[in-house]
This record gives C-alpha cells, sequence and structure tokens, in this order.
C-alpha cells in the first residue's frame, strides 16, 4: 500500500488516518470576547462555507494555518487511485466512454485525489470475467451488463433487460424510482458488490443474418451470437447459440462460424464491420427493448472511502450514464442511413416469429420464477410495474409514435 505521510495516498481505496483540525484563537482575552451578532455572523458564515464546500474541504489535504497565526490546522484525505474493468473495447465508444467520463468528473469533484484508471475488455480482465474480479477484489469496479452473469444468478437479468420487458426509460424509473435498484443490490450483496446504473442503450436492433429468415422455421439449426434470456429463447426456438465478447463477432461471423449476431445498433455494429460479413438487418431486438449496463463496485473498497467520495462518486456515474443513449439517439440515425445507402437489406421480424419469441420468452420467466422464490419476488416486483407502464406509455407515447414516427418508416 502507497501511502503519502500528510494526505493519506491510498492504492484500492483504504483511506489513511483522518487528522481533525485544531481551534485556536489567538490575541487577548478582550479581544477573544465578540459579540453576540459577531458569533451569529460568524456561525451563519461557517455553515455557508461548510454547505458550499464540503466536499472541495474534505479532499484537499492540504495544512491551513487558522487566522490568529497559530498550529496549522491539516484537513487529510486520501489519495485514491481505483482500476476499472470494463467488459467493453475502446472501439466500441458509446459504452466504453461512460467509464472515462466517470473517471473525468470523478477526478474533477475530488481535485484529482479520486482517480479511477480505466481498462477496456481484456487488457486486464476477460470481457465475460469482470464481475469475478470485482468480487474477489482484483479491481475495484467492473464495467458490464449484468446479464453476462446469470449463470451465478440468473435474476440478473432484469438488472440489464428481459425479451418484451423495459424500454430505457422504463428501465430507468423502475430502477432509480421505483425500488427496482434495492431489490438488484440485494442480489448484488451476496457477490460483496454494490451496483450503480451506468446506462442504457435504448431499443436495440435485432441483428445481422446472412440468410433471410422469414418464418419460426427457418430459426432452426441457425448459430447465433445473443447474450441473456434473449439466448434462451433463442435455443427454445432451436437456434445454436453462443456469446462472444465484441472483438470477437466479426472475424466468426465472416468466416461462418455463426450464421447471425445482435449487437446494440448502426452506430456500434456499423463500426465493428458486420455489414461486411452480413446482408440482412433485422429489426427489433425484442430481446433488448432497453438494455441497462451497470457498474459494480466492490463493497470493500467502497466501504474504505470517505462518504464525500462515496457521494463523488454516485454524482459521476450518474452523470456520465445519461450520456450513453444521448450518443446512440444523436448518432444511429445517420449510421443507419450510411448502411442503407451502402446496400444493407433492412427487414423486420414476422409477426409470427414475435408471437412464438413473446410465448417462449413468458413461459421462461414463468418457470424460473415457479424455481426460486428470489426469482419470484424479484419477477413480480418488476410485472407489476411493467403492467402498469405500458398502461400508460400504450397511450400517450405509443399514440404519439404511430402517428408520427409511421410517416418516415
Amino acid at each position: 500500500m502507497d501511502k503519502d505521510s500528510r494526505s493519506g495516498t491510498v492504492e484500492g481505496g483504504r483511506p489513511g488516518a483522518e487528522v481533525a483540525a485544531a481551534d485556536h484563537e489567538g490575541g487577548n482575552p478582550a479581544e477573544a470576547a465578540p459579540t453576540l451578532e459577531r458569533r451569529a455572523f460568524l456561525g451563519k458564515a461557517a455553515v455557508g462555507a461548510a454547505a458550499a464546500g464540503v466536499l472541495a474541504a474534505s479532499c484537499g489535504g492540504a495544512e491551513q494555518e487558522t487566522a490568529g497565526g497559530g498550529a496549522p490546522a491539516v484537513i487529510t484525505n486520501p489519495n485514491v487511485r481505483w482500476r476499472l474493468a470494463s467488459s467493453y473495447p475502446r472501439t466500441v465508444d458509446a459504452i466504453f466512454d461512460t467509464a472515462t467520463r466517470a473517471g473525468e468528473s470523478l477526478s474533477a469533484m475530488t481535485d484529482g485525489r479520486f482517480q479511477l484508471r480505466v481498462y477496456e475488455a481484456n487488457e486486464l480482465v476477460p470481457a465475460f470475467e469482470v464481475m469475478d474480479a470485482v468480487q474477489q477484489g482484483t479491481v475495484q469496479v467492473g464495467h458490464s451488463p449484468s446479464y453476462y452473469y446469470t449463470g451465478k444468478a440468473p435474476v440478473l437479468a432484469f438488472d440489464t433487460c428481459v425479451p418484451f420487458g423495459l424500454t430505457s426509460r422504463q428501465q430507468h424509473a423502475w430502477l432509480y424510482d421505483a425500488g427496482g435498484l434495492e431489490l438488484i443490490s440485494e442480489i448484488f450483496s451476496d457477490f460483496n458488490i454494490i451496483p450503480l446504473p451506468a446506462g442504457n442503450t435504448g431499443a436495440q436492433m435485432g441483428g445481422w443474418f446472412r440468410r433471410e429468415i422469414n418464418t419460426p422455421a427457418d430459426l432452426n439449426g441457425l448459430k447465433m451470437r445473443i447474450p441473456g434470456l434473449g439466448a434462451e429463447v433463442m435455443d427454445r426456438l432451436g437456434v445454436t447459440v453462443q456469446n462472444l465478447a465484441a472483438q470477437e463477432i466479426y472475424p466468426a461471423l465472416e468466416r461462418g462460424a455463426i450464421d447471425a449476431t445482435e449487437w446494440v445498433g448502426p452506430y456500434d455494429d456499423e463500426k465493428l464491420g458486420f455489414q461486411n460479413a452480413a446482408r440482412f438487418y433485422y429489426y427489433p431486438g425484442w430481446w433488448e427493448p432497453g438494455p441497462s449496463t451497470t457498474f459494480q463496485v466492490n463493497r470493500d473498497a467502497w466501504n474504505s472511502i470517505p462518504s464525500t467520495y462515496q457521494e463523488a462518486f454516485r454524482v459521476a456515474v450518474r452523470s456520465a450514464a445519461h450520456g450513453v443513449e444521448t450518443t446512440y439517439d444523436s448518432r444511429n440515425p445517420a449510421a443507419l442511413r450510411r448502411l442503407v445507402e451502402g446496400g444493407v437489406q433492412l427487414r423486420a421480424f414476422s409477426p409470427e416469429i414475435m408471437e412464438v419469441s413473446r410465448v417462449a420468452s413468458q413461459e421462461i420467466l414463468e418457470e424460473r420464477a415457479a424455481a426460486d422464490a428470489t426469482y419470484r419476488r424479484v419477477y413480480d416486483h418488476w410485472s407489476a410495474f411493467r403492467t402498469e407502464a405500458f398502461e400508460w406509455f400504450g397511450r400517450a407515447e405509443w399514440a404519439y409514435a404511430s402517428a408520427a414516427f409511421g410517416q418516415n418508416a
């Protein structure tokens, strides 16, 4: 452990000892007897200063002399250096940059005393082992979609999304306001992890196919890269599924090791080059109508830092998370236009495929809930929220979208 003897520099988030400031007044007794008005004024000034600058003061770590010229009042907080492992490569910048933006904000709010060093997928930890690294304390933070880890706990799928589930706005509402994050946090506590939402991509595309898929029978025997509960649905429909990290997908698609893949949408997909290996681009991504990613924080590391740093971290990641969907909403339209102009064939999944997929999705959710009491508790909460949200969105939002979006479809 590296420690700066004055400011408590710590690698990995274990803070050094904090030294309380000493209050010292100089001068003679007469001068040291302020009036009641002066006391009131100074008291109000002190409270105001504390409220306005608590984070800066607590993170300053500098020695300060008192006004009376006596012994210095020492305010200390640690220099903290955390490592963040992402499941995404830097090339997928709309998602990956969430972590770098969070780190930049965190550094700015703490005068550079709380730093995140961000590692892309496979640079420090393999893409699908991020949660393990956080749980074990190999890194303090992971940036990953929780549905990568349903093998540990199937209920983690709800932290990302499930087929025919919530849109991005509904997912945000469920997590942040309706109690979903509290339920998800209980699940993660079993793994010594604190989850914080890291942004949402919005509704995704249905992916890239080397041949047309018109009926459910066309899915039988198809080899497809797809993660999460969507993979279980596809498996039930006869698809041979596998999960591949972003940088592994294109080579597999190009050489025919897989027949189809999904990722996110036009902006990312164009950058990853899928249009050069598959011709047919399907929509919608019914398995990911509003998927969230997550910052997974090691609980021991979290508990070792001051509360001001914890709050700074929360603010930094929530601000950075907001930029994910903003980026996709801004860049997907132009990317889709370029893909179509380049010869990509857009196709909608047939009503028959959508219906068998919806039925299979519901069957799997119910089966999971019947077999696992914890899954049932989260599923019932999520399902009740979904029913009400769909009723509301099915009126105002759907009515508008049907009238307005259809003009350009």
